[in-house]
């Protein structure tokens, strides 16, 4: 069963909420960050992100940043101000983007669950960027970034969300400058029992974003847990921030790739080594109609690769859920064969562009020379995610891209 608690928020006052809001730390990097946050010193950018306000230092895992993080969230508490709720709350926070809702429980969950997998994962996780955040946790003694949870759905939870959202006043509702309006209410008390009870039939959750964030929790627990000589389980160590939204709401984008050399192969003799495993035609299309189907940009042209019949045999004979995958496809008839990207986790000659960006965006690394070639995905289906969490195994690196994306800053947990 799926342990799930109320929290005491610590959150910003309604009419500075859309300042405090910031993009999580891991959609932009230490530039874009220091653009989001020019002009508003509330920006939770300065927590989750702080070296921003340190442009001296180099390295971006340093204690002297993870203190300016403490520093500035205690700064940003009676600048903002964020003051904390006087009891536990479940929490509803909506995101609409072109027009689709999708709307998720805010609430802490048990870290014991996820050691445990009662809440499951699809993705591997990196020490770094593990050590990362376990050490931001540890030093700011907060959780400040939120994870995405996903579930299949639950008709009375759902029935009590719809008649909060009919029947109380938001705590906020605004509209970033992204045109993403987010919404977040306060569940009335009495819905309380309900939920924990309902969710007690739940035996599995599932991480759709935020594996890092997620096991770095875990791993702030270890820490905490070994300094603590009176530990019983209930500390708020033991549980992490997350929003669970119904899987039926959830759209994933592609998460496509970006190569930067042919691996000394000549354009020519690219095209008929990947021929060799695709069949391969010039199109205006940028971006694939179904399954098992590519679209690659190279050399301001684009074609369709589809998967020949010898690959899609192979493919029946395999087991593995994973291997099955359009990403995994790609990986080991292509990139990895072709173009000599072995392991796309630690290899430096390939990068991935998240969804939101657009086809716009490959256009315009290739065509600056920043790449050489690049290729558009058709998107990973929800039951793709809970059929590899189920069965234990795990995508490839950087297989989905959820989008619209919550806010930090909203709600925070402090541990």
């Amino acid at each position: 069963m799926a342990v799930i608690r109320p929290f005491k928020a610590l959150r910003p006052i309604k009419e500075n909420a859309h300042l405090v809001a910031s993009v999580p730390y891991d959609v932009v990097n230490r530039e874009e960050a220091a653009q989001h946050v020019q002009g508003n010193p509330l920006s939770y950018l300065h927590i989750t992100r702080s070296e921003i306000d340190l442009p001296e230092v180099k390295d971006v895992y340093t204690k002297e940043v993870y203190q300016r993080a403490k520093e500035n969230l205690h700064n940003i508490i009676k600048e903002a101000p964020l003051k904390m709720d006087d009891k536990p709350h479940f929490y509803l926070y909506r995101l609409i983007m072109d027009g689709r809702e999708q709307t998720g429980l805010c609430a802490t969950f048990s870290v014991e669950d996820y050691d445990k997998d009662v809440i499951l994962k699809h993705e591997k996780t990196r020490k770094v960027k593990e050590d990362d955040r376990t050490n931001h946790i540890v030093t700011t003694e907060a959780q400040t970034g939120i994870v995405f949870l996903t579930y299949r759905s639950v008709k009375s939870v759902n029935e009590l969300v719809d008649k909060t959202l009919s029947e109380v006043k938001p705590e906020y509702d605004f509209t970033a400058a992204d045109g993403i309006q987010h919404t977040v209410w306060i569940l009335p008390d009495e819905y309380n029992e309900l939920i924990i009870n309902d969710f007690k039939k739940v035996d599995k959750l599932y991480i759709a974003d935020g594996h890092h964030r997620a096991k770095s929790a875990s791993r702030a627990k270890e820490e905490k847990m070994k300094a603590n000589p009176n530990h019983n389980g209930d500390e708020e160590y033991n549980y992490f921030i997350a929003v669970l939204f119904p899987e039926d709401q959830l759209k994933i984008l592609p998460y496509n790739r970006v190569v930067f050399d042919l691996n000394g192969l000549s354009k020519d003799e690219f095209l008929n080594s990947v021929s060799e495993k695709f069949e391969i035609s010039e199109s205006t299309e940028k971006e694939p109609k179904v399954q098992k189907q590519f679209c690659m940009y190279l050399d301001k042209q684009w074609y369709i690769l589809k998967a020949r019949d010898s690959v899609l045999a192979s493919l029946s004979l395999e087991k593995s859920v994973g291997e099955k995958l359009d990403v995994s496809i790609l990986q080991n008839f292509l990139l990895n064969p072709v173009l000599g990207i072995d392991d796309p986790r630690t290899n430096n000659r390939i990068d991935f562009i998240g969804g939101i960006r657009g086809t716009k965006e490959l256009e315009k690394l290739v065509d600056t020379d920043k790449a050489v070639v690049a290729f558009s995905l058709y998107p990973v289906s929800l039951n793709d995610l809970m059929n590899i969490s189920d069965a234990g195994e795990v995508m490839p690196p950087k297989s989905t891209w959820f989008e619209p994306k919550l806010r930090d800053g909203l709600l925070t947990h402090l541990i």
